[in-house]
């Protein structure tokens, strides 16, 4: 056996129907569409939505206003009365937010936002984003805020 000997099958490969050939065919004049009507025209036939006459479904419901941005980032919020639970001089990590419970998981970026007052003061924080408010808190009690990618 070699490899420009192999074929396939006998029976696995069906010749396709060449349709609208002339008389000689079989399958001349209609080209298998019938005689006359709408389906057997150039571009005849239905939509993909046709429903019968009915009013189609992209009709009967609303429409609502704007769109959907695919972009969006979501971040989960935390505000600077949540850190309060750290002691003084801690390196605040995601990892200590999701341990301290004040975020579920670390699935969605973290932003730090400046609602409450902080009463510990804090070595450094690890968010992926912050307001400037938050910043300008936390760098006046002496510490620093490190954003992560």
């Amino acid at each position: 056996m070699k490899l420009e000997n192999l074929k396939p099958a006998r029976g696995a490969k069906k010749r396709r129907k060449r349709v609208g050939r002339g008389l000689g065919s079989g399958h001349g004049v209609t080209a298998t569409r019938g005689t006359k009507g709408q389906k057997a025209r150039s571009g005849g036939g239905k939509g993909p939505f046709f429903e019968g006459g009915q009013t189609p479904i992209q009709r009967r419901l609303p429409s609502y206003p704007g769109f959907k941005n695919i972009f969006q980032v979501r971040y989960t919020p935390v505000n600077l009365d949540q850190l309060n639970v750290f002691s003084d001089g801690d390196k605040v990590t995601l990892d200590m937010l999701v341990e301290k419970k004040i975020i579920k998981k670390s699935d969605y970026p973290v932003k730090l936002l400046s609602r409450g007052e902080l009463k510990v003061k804090l070595k450094s924080i690890q968010v992926h984003a912050v307001s400037d408010n938050a910043r300008k808190m936390i760098e006046k009690s002496g510490g620093k805020v490190e954003i992560v990618s």
